[in-house]
């Protein structure tokens, strides 16, 4: 091959490399194209976002009301928070929606309704206990038969079974007050019911209700009783209700306040007596301190007093929180039982749970009397000396 035929065989393959490398930056290019315009359209997406957003923040806040009266015409009078009245229209669709008492937020300008806000619920109503259904049952309580034979009948039979009352003519006890020293099981007792009822159990402290400001606590008073009949059936358990119920007389502007909370109690509680599904349940470590109208007829009707356990009673304690723990052969319940003279239901369940402790810092794979005696001990904080001479063996 001549030297003119191989520098035009090389041209060739060069301007084929050329060709190539054209293409392949066109096909680049293409793709740089394809993502700008992607890019392109995201940003417009976010421009528009942009701009609702500014226009949404340069609209005027909306005036709230609550609405008066409804008017045939399709008007309603609202009254502002001011104190103010405003005869006010509102925009389609929501003429079927208007209700005297309902919420309102209405144009600053105008004056016309353009949404309905739904019911205000104080916020703490949210923060409190509230079990669909308690897991705790009448066979996690130990003693105390006397006591759940009355709440059967004061509080189960009525919810299972308000027909039998009807029937027989009578009206079934509005609320049940469970009176008592602290630790003697009045709050298991009100979660068992709720459980072999199937009723939401809606627990508070009677401090709770009690608010620093005019009106709070009554406002907290009605919205639990309103979430009461929206979650029905369900329990309503009050403790410590002294807080709340204590005896009203001439007093400070604070104290006012408490006894207005106290008054609207005794309104709703009132205003219960025909709502089937809800019942009250108190509790407090203090009865001679309630005021006289909280315990008449047709509020707390039946008065239950839930004692200290007997020996009978702390043997079946301490069989219940035992069952699921890992003893030595030398632990027996009836024994702890007398060990415990005095002690109430919160006092064995901690009696336990420090046994288990002490066991755990002793890494022992079961717990032992020695451990029992010592968790005596301390929640009770008797000195060694005094234990009986089968505790010394032990110790």
């Amino acid at each position: 091959m001549s030297e003119t035929d191989e520098v035009k065989k090389k041209g060739s393959y060069d301007v084929y490399d050329y060709v190539f490398s054209l293409e392949e930056q066109l096909k680049s290019l293409h793709i740089e194209k394809q993502m700008s315009a992607a890019r392109i359209g995201q940003l417009q997406i976010d421009m528009e976002r942009l701009r609702k957003e500014i226009a949404e923040l340069k609209n005027p806040p909306l005036v709230i009301g609550t609405i008066a009266e409804v008017l045939p015409n399709g008007t309603a009078i609202v009254k502002n928070t001011n104190g103010m009245e405003f005869l006010v229209s509102s925009m389609k669709g929501f003429e079927t929606e208007l209700e005297a008492g309902k919420r309102v937020a209405m144009n600053q300008r105008t004056l016309v309704i353009t949404q309905v806000l739904p019911e205000i619920k104080d916020w703490r109503v949210s923060s409190m206990e509230v079990i669909e259904k308690p897991k705790i049952t009448f066979e996690n309580i130990g003693g105390l038969t006397d006591q759940i034979r009355e709440l059967e009948e004061a509080v189960i039979l009525p919810l299972l079974n308000p027909k039998g009352y009807s029937d027989l003519g009578i009206d079934p006890p509005s609320g049940v007050l469970l009176h008592g020293a602290p630790g003697t099981g009045k709050t298991l007792l009100a979660k068992a019911v709720a459980n072999k009822t199937n009723s939401t159990f809606i627990s508070l402290s009677g401090s709770d209700l009690v608010r620093k400001y005019i009106g709070e606590g009554s406002r907290l008073v009605k919205d639990v009783f309103k979430l009461a009949v929206e979650k029905k059936p369900s329990i309503i358990f009050i403790d410590e209700i002294d807080a709340v119920g204590s005896h009203r007389y001439a007093t400070s502007n604070g104290d006012r306040e408490v006894q207005r909370t106290l008054m609207q109690l005794l309104a709703e509680m009132d205003g219960f007596d025909e709502v089937e599904g809800v019942k009250i349940i108190g509790a407090t470590n203090r009865l001679d301190m309630l005021d006289h109208a909280l315990l008449r007829p047709g509020r707390f009707d039946r008065l239950i007093e839930v004692p200290g356990p007997d020996e009978k009673s702390r043997e079946k304690i301490f069989e219940i929180h035992t069952s699921k723990m890992k003893l030595d052969s030398n632990v027996l319940v009836n024994e702890l039982a007398t060990l415990t003279e005095g002690f109430t239901g919160a006092d064995v369940k901690s009696v336990c749970t420090e046994a288990g402790m002490f066991a755990l810092r002793e890494n022992k794979k079961k717990i032992s009397l020695k451990h029992f005696n010592e968790a005596i001990q301390k929640v009770t904080k008797k000195p060694e000396e005094d234990l009986a001479p089968r505790d010394k063996m032990f110790a």
